[in-house]
């Protein structure tokens, strides 16, 4: 019975035992492992820090290049991967020495191909994950390469690490640059837009005051002094008009701040704050419900100012906790109702000047749709 019971005992000590061993090589497996889902990685990314702040997209073309420069040099100087020396393949010393070259070699192509790998496919919220699978295969040649000392040196592997950086920056600067030439050819579309229509409201107007002038003549010749005045005082407004138009068009700061929002498209409490030049600032507003969204917008608010850019900035300060987009401000899109932006409206100086104001959202396309549909619209 002793027998039996020491048996069993030893039976469950190799099982705990393989047991252990298995669990500590799944341990070991998982620190291996590289977590490279995109939707994890963007979750945990938040707004994208610049590792190596530069001026632009080409310093950081430039500063990739040097580095590049750098670690090929140590390369060539055969300073990229280390090893033990002295060895011998059949008592040749010379052998022993090709053998080792032919190893580092091999192991310093397996690192590169790891490190151009991530280079090639780099997004910058996979720079993190980037990193921790270079420095893996780093880890990794060290452990096979254990017998001859074999290792990645860490001035070449700094260096590598240090252009997984740079790459990320320089993708992240050139997105920043093209969101910001992308905003610019928006403003100066509106601002051509806005051109012509000056243009076009000076000649109108100039147009019809040749027109009275040629009347006032006529009525003056005729002896008629009340149809001279009525002339005069109508000569007296589009002189003002033009004047208006005239200074609308040479400062660039005047226009409309508009409240809008696209209900159908997304959703209730959502705003989007933005200015226009426009004579008209509808036209704007029609042209942003263009074929981009399912719905036209609707006007909650329109303020006139003679510097809309402040009113503008002002407006999304004071609404930034309530950004929809965080990291690209440049979407001017915010969680609020048209009510709490015209609250803000009234604590400026410029809350006399809101020429209309529209709580509920008409959102005439959206409801009709839900109707075709068989639904009933939920009204906001």
């Amino acid at each position: 019975m002793s027998s039996a019971r020491t048996r069993a005992s030893e039976v469950e000590g190799a099982v705990d035992a393989e047991l252990a061993e298995r669990r500590a090589r799944v341990a070991e497996l998982d620190r291996q492992i590289v977590v490279t889902e995109d939707l994890a990685m963007l979750q945990e990314a938040g707004i994208y820090e610049f590792r190596h702040r530069l001026d632009d997209a080409v310093a950081y073309k430039a500063r990739l290049e040097q580095l590049k420069d750098s670690y090929k040099s140590l390369q060539r100087n055969d300073e990229a991967v280390l090893a033990a020396s002295g060895w011998t393949v059949n008592g040749s010393a010379s052998e022993g020495k090709r053998m080792l070259r032919d190893y580092t070699k091999l192991m310093l192509r397996a690192y590169n191909a790891e490190a151009d790998n991530c280079i090639r496919t780099m997004r910058p919220h996979r720079l993190t994950t980037s990193i921790d699978r270079l420095t893996k295969a780093r880890d990794t040649i060290a452990k096979l390469g254990r017998t001859m000392q074999i290792r990645v040196s860490e001035p070449y592997h700094r260096a590598r690490v240090e252009e997984l950086e740079l790459t990320a920056d320089y993708l992240a600067q050139q997105e920043q640059e093209k969101e910001r030439i992308r905003a610019e050819r928006e403003r100066q579309r509106d601002e051509d837009a806005a051109r012509k229509e000056f243009e076009r409201e000076k000649a109108r107007l100039m147009k019809e005051q040749n027109h009275w002038k040629l009347v006032q003549e006529k009525w003056r010749a005729q002896g008629d002094e009340v149809k001279v005045a009525e002339a005069e005082s109508k000569l007296d407004q589009l002189h003002s008009a033009i004047q208006g138009v005239e200074s609308r068009e040479a400062n660039v700061r005047t226009g409309h701040v508009y409240v809008i929002s696209n209900v159908g498209a997304f959703g209730e409490h959502m705003v989007k704050i933005g200015m226009t030049r426009r004579l008209d600032p509808h036209d704007r507003v029609r042209e942003l419900g263009d074929a981009s969204v399912p719905f036209k917008f609707d006007i909650h608010a329109l303020v006139f100012s003679s510097d809309a850019v402040a009113l503008e900035n002002h407006l999304h300060r004071a609404l930034a906790d309530r950004r929809v987009n965080r990291v690209n401000l440049r979407r001017e899109f915010f969680h609020a109702t048209p009510a709490e932006v015209l609250d803000v409206l009234r604590r400026t100086d410029q809350g006399d000047n809101v020429l209309q104001f529209t709580e509920l959202a008409e959102a005439e396309e959206w409801r009709a749709s839900l109707t075709i549909a068989g639904h009933t619209a939920v009204p906001v």
